[in-house]
């Protein structure tokens, strides 16, 4: 089907978009999600997303219904009857809701099996989805070779349905509590009222994506030195270890809000921060979605496909041949071990305070 053919379909009432998965995914997706809307303000808009993911799309002011799914519950149907039936009928109540615009921006064969078992007669996804997801769809996107970027083959998608994408947009709803709530815990962890900060997001989740933690307790320290916005620590309680050995090494006063925050209370911090210094992660993609100036390290991956979409970053790499290579396990990690805390804070202030990016 092609755009002059989307153009002629009657306008869609009841729109599904399926993006399950990661958090930088979700966030990739809130263009199409914005456009849509824009496009289509009267429509019933629904997203499914991943319980681990649902949090940062709850009480979203685009959105109409969130659709959960346990994939990690759903995995063990093929093993107990019970939660086949469970799959079943969750597919079973997807139906019931009488979507006739499913917006697959996953595409897998598990996405892509949902799309087509809600009975919606337009279906649309990529032309190269993996495991030949797109044998369920009514309409098959090919993105050109110049769209790398997560966020331009979902752009892609976005223009074959004729939405109005050239200036996309990232909302991430933060709700005004939210906002108050994030700046009362971060008062209260710093003894008082602080007008600007640096957020840190010291985790990974592979290894080979982690900088060394002597390092990043070096870094600030060397940003207390310089005089720069006071630095906070932030991430999911599965950082923990990794921010102890970080505050062990530091000899500068750093504010400890590690575990200490939902995910949505971690996007209103970070959309109080001044600047943000952080690996690839869905936190970095959260930073660049709220147009924060940001520094983000990179090593096995290639900033080209995940690296953060915002005019306002600066990655930091090393340059070495075997780099990127996409491994989560590397005997020697070179990219990492190589990567001077110097050259980090040579882009952190070189960065462009936040007052003059929103001025």
């Amino acid at each position: 089907m092609s755009i002059a053919e989307t153009a002629k379909q009657p306008a869609p009432r009841r729109i599904l978009i399926i993006k399950p998965s990661s958090l930088g995914d979700i966030v990739h997706a809130l263009p199409v999600l914005a456009a849509l809307r824009e496009k289509h303000p009267g429509a019933h808009i629904a997203w499914l997303v991943g319980n681990s993911f649902a949090a940062l799309l709850d009480g979203h002011p685009l959105i109409d219904e969130i659709i959960r799914f346990d994939r990690t519950r759903y995995g063990r149907m093929l093993r107990d009857p019970r939660i086949l039936r469970e799959f079943l009928e969750f597919v079973r109540d997807i139906r019931r809701k009488r979507f006739d615009l499913v917006v697959d921006l996953q595409g897998l064969i598990r996405s892509s099996f949902l799309a087509c078992a809600s009975g919606a007669k337009h279906r649309i996804g990529f032309a190269d989805a993996r495991e030949a997801a797109w044998v369920f769809y009514s309409q098959r996107v090919r993105c050109p070779a110049s769209a790398k970027h997560a966020v331009d083959r979902n752009l892609c998608v976005a223009r074959a349905l004729g939405l109005d994408v050239d200036n996309p947009k990232f909302p991430l709803g933060i709700r005004p509590h939210e906002t108050v709530s994030a700046r009362a815990r971060l008062t209260s962890a710093a003894g008082g009222p602080i007008d600007s900060f640096t957020a840190i997001l010291p985790a990974a989740r592979w290894p080979t994506k982690q900088w060394r933690t002597e390092r990043i307790a070096e870094l600030i320290d060397r940003i207390h030195d310089a005089g720069l916005p006071r630095c906070v620590l932030l991430g999911a309680p599965a950082d923990r270890e990794t921010a102890d050995e970080i505050i062990a090494d530091c000899r500068s006063d750093v504010i400890d809000l590690v575990g200490k925050t939902d995910l949505r209370e971690l996007t209103a911090m970070i959309e109080l921060s001044d600047r943000v210094i952080c690996h690839d992660s869905g936190p970095m993609h959260i930073a660049a979605a709220l147009n924060k100036p940001i520094v983000a390290i990179f090593g096995p991956t290639d900033p080209k496909r995940t690296g953060p979409y915002a005019a306002h970053a600066r990655i930091v790499a090393t340059p070495i041949e075997c780099s990127p290579c996409f491994r989560r396990t590397c005997w020697h990690h070179s990219c990492m071990i190589q990567l001077e805390v110097q050259t980090v804070l040579k882009q952190v202030t070189a960065l462009r305070p936040q007052a003059e990016i929103t001025a």
